[in-house]
């Protein structure tokens, strides 16, 4: 995380004594990355955050990939995928992954179980609904429009509010935060930086949980295990540092734009390993007397893009099928770009109003079988129109 944050009671100084009401010591925790030499926080628990009392295989949920074959352009309707019963975590529907990230869907009706992702960050994006997403740290809450990134191995649940919640889920083989290009060299965003600390959400308060024999499912580089912890982990009566939970929403994202059409870098939000996030806006477009607002027909050759639409009207795709709640996957090797008409039809426009996330990977991206289920096989073929 770019800042600093202090939740809840911490002592004077690091590993110091720091004791409980009834006199014995609070269990210090410190969660970092990449070894001791990059963000951490540390936190204090009422309990030994060690104390498993059993520990079991736990069956992966089923991801089967199939490469995209034969290589062409795809269109998915989240929509009508399974909407439940479902839970966040065991019930997200995958729909394209490659060695680096896995994208997935979830239409999420009831809580989760308490789960760690101990292979990389993850980020939720919301579409629809509200959920309260309790971790270690506190609790956040998240609503339509919303992104959540979870750090590696953060015990965490995602509770709906008040209804069913849709979520793209974005689960890295790594780390995932803002562009470094925003960042100054001691992690504070910059003046040209479309976002910065004051957009960004963390837990506020402690979350207290007594409970004894407590599950937690854990997804690491060998498989998935059940652990039974002796006490709950939500047992954190503070903690202080870089790295936790947070929150930022994509209608705080400050649009770049210019005299002609921008190209996708400008909307980038956060990068992973081997791949970024980019979020599209309302905006006001290209004012250069003769500029076309549309993108212009282009060919990443290094990179696959999948495209999230979530919002407004994608001005591209208008007369493709694209809905809202649709994917878009544009493979490298495929040449793409606007629709037919959409050129002319743009000529002119001031604004857009537009909200998609863009998913651009560094390796190509496999197809799971929910995709295959839910998608649109005549996409391919609307550009010949």
């Amino acid at each position: 995380m770019p800042y600093y944050r202090s939740v809840g009671e911490v002592p004077h100084k690091r590993h110091t004594q720091f004791r409980r009401p009834d006199g014995g010591l609070y269990a210090e925790e410190l969660m970092g990355q990449e070894g001791f030499s990059s963000d951490s926080s540390l936190l204090y628990h009422r309990h030994a955050p060690t104390a498993i009392v059993s520990a079991d295989i736990h069956e992966a949920p089923p991801a089967r990939r199939s490469p995209n074959l034969p290589l062409k352009p795809r269109h998915l309707r989240t929509h009508k995928l399974d909407a439940g019963p479902a839970d966040a975590v065991l019930g997200r529907h995958p729909l394209m992954a490659n060695d680096d990230v896995r994208i997935g869907y979830a239409i999420a009706d009831r809580p989760s179980p308490l789960y760690r992702d101990a292979v990389g960050d993850e980020l939720l994006y919301v579409e629809d609904g509200r959920v309260a997403v309790e971790t270690t740290f506190g609790t956040l809450e998240a609503g339509s429009g919303d992104y959540v990134i979870i750090p590696t191995s953060v015990v965490h649940r995602i509770v709906p509010l008040n209804g069913p919640a849709r979520l793209l889920t974005i689960e890295a083989n790594g780390h995932i935060g803002p562009p470094k290009r925003y960042l100054s060299v001691r992690g504070q965003f910059l003046e040209h930086a479309p976002y910065c600390e004051r957009d960004l959400r963390g837990p506020s308060s402690p979350l207290l949980v007594d409970e004894t024999d407590v599950e937690v499912l854990v997804k690491h580089r060998a498989g998935w295990t059940r652990h039974v912890y002796a006490h709950h982990p939500f047992d954190v009566v503070g903690w202080d540092g870089c790295l936790y939970p947070w929150a930022f929403s994509i209608h705080d994202f400050e649009p770049i734009t210019g005299r002609v059409h921008q190209p996708p870098p400008v909307h980038q939000t956060f990068e992973g390993p081997n791949f970024v996030v980019c979020s599209f806006v309302p905006r006001k477009v290209d004012y250069h007397p003769l500029a076309i607002p549309v993108p212009y027909n282009h060919h990443n050759v290094d990179s696959d893009e999948m495209m999230f639409y979530t919002g407004g009207n994608y001005e591209a795709r208008r007369g493709s099928g694209i809905e809202q709640g649709s994917i878009s996957l544009h493979p490298s090797g495929f040449t793409h770009g606007p629709q037919p008409g959409a050129v002319e039809r743009a000529l002119g426009a001031e604004a857009f109003d537009e909200l998609a996330v863009m998913v651009d990977t560094f390796r190509p991206l496999d197809l799971c079988d929910p995709a295959l289920a839910v998608e649109d096989t005549a996409y391919a073929w609307t550009w010949n129109r």
